[in-house]
């Protein structure tokens, strides 16, 4: 397991959005409450004794946006196990229905992991159909692609991971939505010499991200969020 001292890069060069946040930015700016809706299998859920990310960039928002009392939720509707045609068919009810200004969406992990359950292109389907839905409304999208460990990179997978990153890439750059590139953020750690093993849970499966990943991948996401807002003299 990694020490958890270890200093967090978080690598703004491929972590940063190329897109505005319109919608959250502009509830920053006028509404107390700003909600945003996470919503994804079990890298949003959380798998014990692992906090997830969702509560976590919470307290980061809180203590960055805190002007006048502003409350800002992050909703966790996260479902392990679930893949996008699933997360579609509550896209409703679990995203919609809580109007948000911004919707964090996790998707593409089951689609490889579990690839005897999915068909690619139905998955990429279903993303892109629930983005189609949410461009409509007065909400922004992050997609968050796929974790970089072991169980996901293993000459089983490799091949499949790399092929659904792409794929995720290409259906928000369509849509014109930021895609949260935690796949290429993972892999750099391991490519500047942390061991990919310190990255997971330690679970036999070697599948889900441990204490020291999720939280370094909360911080970078905070950091994409609050570099594209830019709200000079409210934070």
């Amino acid at each position: 397991m990694p020490d958890a001292t270890r200093p967090c890069e978080t690598h703004p060069d491929l972590v940063s959005f190329k897109y505005p946040l319109r919608f959250f930015k502009e509830a920053l700016r006028y509404k107390r409450k700003v909600r945003i809706v996470a919503i994804g299998s079990s890298s949003t859920a959380g798998v014990l004794p692992v906090l997830p990310y969702p509560p976590r960039l919470e307290l980061l928002l809180r203590r960055s946006f805190k002007f006048y009392g502003r409350m800002i939720d992050v909703l966790n509707r996260g479902i392990g196990g679930q893949e996008s045609p699933e997360e579609l068919s509550r896209l409703e009810t679990d995203v919609i229905d809580e109007t948000p200004a911004l919707v964090i969406w996790q998707v593409g992990t089951n689609a490889v992991y579990r690839n005897t359950s999915y068909n690619p292109d139905e998955v990429g389907k279903a993303i892109a159909v629930g983005l189609d839905w949410l461009a409509g409304l007065q909400m922004d999208v992050v997609l968050m692609d796929l974790q970089y460990t072991q169980a996901m990179v293993d000459q089983d997978h490799i091949k499949q991971s790399k092929a659904m990153v792409e794929r995720i890439k290409a259906i928000g750059e369509k849509a014109g939505v930021n895609v949260f590139s935690r796949f290429a953020l993972m892999k750099r750690w391991v490519d500047d010499g942390i061991p990919i093993l310190d990255l997971d849970d330690g679970d036999n499966a070697h599948l889900h991200t441990g204490e020291w990943a999720t939280n370094c991948i909360t911080h970078a996401l905070f950091g994409a969020i609050e570099r594209v807002v830019e709200l000079d003299g409210v934070t």
